[in-house]
């Protein structure tokens, strides 16, 4: 049986993530759970680490607006959305090992989206959260490489 046409957007989402030249950089994963959650799966290792021994904020940012993006942009099926701000909130060091970026909408339906995500540890603990707001832009996702419904 053919997926119904959400869950056609949804796995087109995650290949376009996997064919993104900036995730050969990163182990991780995307996993569209349902229209408006998202979860990167992602693996801290040391070539993330900061001088001070644990993960460099730049790996924070990277998941957690991935996971507030791809959770905006599972409402839109026509256009790749853009991130136009995003704020931060760190607030525990993240060593070497899995870490799960759960993503969620949480308004806007027309040209601008909000999401929030969060970084859960290995052992289920808040790393970091972080809001975003997502502008949808004139590139239509049927045009991009990895975007296969």
């Amino acid at each position: 049986m053919p997926p119904d046409g959400a869950s056609a957007h949804y796995r087109a989402l995650e290949s376009l993530y996997a064919a993104a030249p900036i995730n050969r950089l990163f182990e991780s994963r995307l996993e569209i759970v349902e229209t408006g959650v998202a979860r990167i799966h992602f693996r801290i290792d040391e070539s993330h680490y900061h001088a001070a021994g644990a993960a460099h904020g730049t790996s924070y940012f990277k998941m957690l607006d991935d996971a507030a993006f791809y959770a905006a942009n599972s409402l839109v099926t026509d256009r790749f959305l853009l991130t136009t701000a995003f704020n931060l909130l760190l607030t525990k060091p993240l060593k070497a090992g899995p870490v799960v970026a759960e993503g969620r909408w949480i308004s806007g339906k027309r040209r601008v989206y909000v999401a929030d995500a969060r970084l859960i540890d290995a052992d289920g603990e808040e790393a970091a959260r972080g809001t975003g707001t997502f502008m949808r832009s004139q590139i239509p996702l049927s045009g991009l490489p990895g975007y296969r419904t």
